[in-house]
């Protein structure tokens, strides 16, 4: 160590900033590399460097480099900047076998995401319940991406002597994506929503189109959406409206800092049957982690309708905060 200290165990693994270390007394910790001064493993490595490079033998340094005393080529210098990855021979099984599940993952295989619930009462001189709660997971692999998502808002009032409902909506759907490069991928989805006090009892709306990622690094994905849609809506009173549509969006998603994060979607969709009428679809979420596995979100949802019934709100707005859960490993 810089600090004249010696340590001794088993090398797990290492990547450009820690290693990984198992001692005798002190069990599993993490050292950073900045920390150490010098390194001598006789246990066998795998040493990857930043080109690929995979090296397989015992390990010391030397100043400013690894020396990787192979079987094939005997000593091998690799400059220590360049060192990417230590692994011992059961961090590579395991690294070769998560490499074989993503390349041909089952449908089960790879599901990420996050469930969100509110709930608050009031009791007293005014009674009052709401529940809030919204589920969105993916599946992501090389090939394409699977997402559904789905929303349910219910509030009911009591401070007027009589229980009345004031809020019932539920939204849901899926959409498919499939890479065709790097950057332009096709997309279909399916979206349902019912909506009491919309008088609506379904939308369904069928679409698809291409998208374009703009930009795609570990901390910010946006990406550009055009297609076209099938809109189905059914209101009370047996009024039924039926209509084309062009979809135009974006969505992006962005780490703000450490354990914080925001994503945003927004879709447009001009109305091709009826022109001058369209529909938007606008939400966005900033999550913060407070534990493992848990954190707190703030969301706001807007779904704007320029030709509701008549005597009805153009604007649904939904705003809410409370626990998040996240379950599954993000790409």
């Amino acid at each position: 160590m810089e600090n004249g200290d010696r340590l001794t165990g088993t090398i797990a693994q290492s990547n450009v900033e820690t290693m990984n270390l198992k001692t005798e007394f002190l069990g599993k910790f993490q050292i950073k590399w900045k920390a150490i001064e010098g390194v001598t493993a006789e246990q066998v490595l795998y040493v990857v460097d930043k080109s690929g490079q995979v090296l397989l033998g015992t390990v010391s340094t030397s100043g400013e480099s690894f020396q990787v005393e192979t079987a094939e080529s005997g000593l091998v210098a690799i400059p220590r900047a360049s060192v990417e990855f230590l692994r011992s021979e059961a961090a590579q099984a395991a690294y070769k076998a998560e490499i074989e599940r993503l390349r041909d993952p089952s449908l089960l295989d790879l599901w990420s995401g996050n469930l969100d619930g509110g709930l608050s009462f009031a009791q007293g001189n005014a009674e009052a319940t709401n529940f809030s709660s919204t589920l969105r997971t993916e599946r992501k692999t090389t090939r394409d991406k699977i997402s559904i998502y789905a929303t349910s808002l219910f509030a009911r009032d009591s401070t007027s002597g009589a229980s009345e409902t004031t809020a019932n909506a539920v939204r849901g759907g899926t959409q498919y994506n499939i890479n065709l490069t790097d950057r332009l991928f096709s997309f279909g989805f399916i979206d349902l929503e019912f909506d009491e006090f919309q008088d609506l009892d379904l939308r369904n709306v069928l679409g698809g189109g291409l998208g374009w990622r703009i930009r795609e690094t570990k901390q910010t994905s946006f990406s550009l959406l055009f297609g076209g849609s099938f809109n189905q809506e059914f209101f009370s009173g047996d009024v039924t409206r039926r209509a084309g549509e062009v979809v135009l969006g974006e969505e992006l998603s962005h780490q703000l800092f450490d354990g914080t994060s925001l994503s945003e979607k927004l879709v447009f969709y001009p109305n091709m049957s009826e022109t001058g009428e369209f529909r938007i679809q606008f939400d966005t979420s900033i999550s913060t982690e407070v534990g493992k596995g848990f954190a707190w979100h703030v969301t706001f949802s807007d779904r704007f309708l320029s030709n509701p019934l008549p005597d009805l709100e153009k604007n649904d707005i939904l705003f809410t905060t409370g626990v998040r859960f996240i379950f599954g490993k993000r790409s």
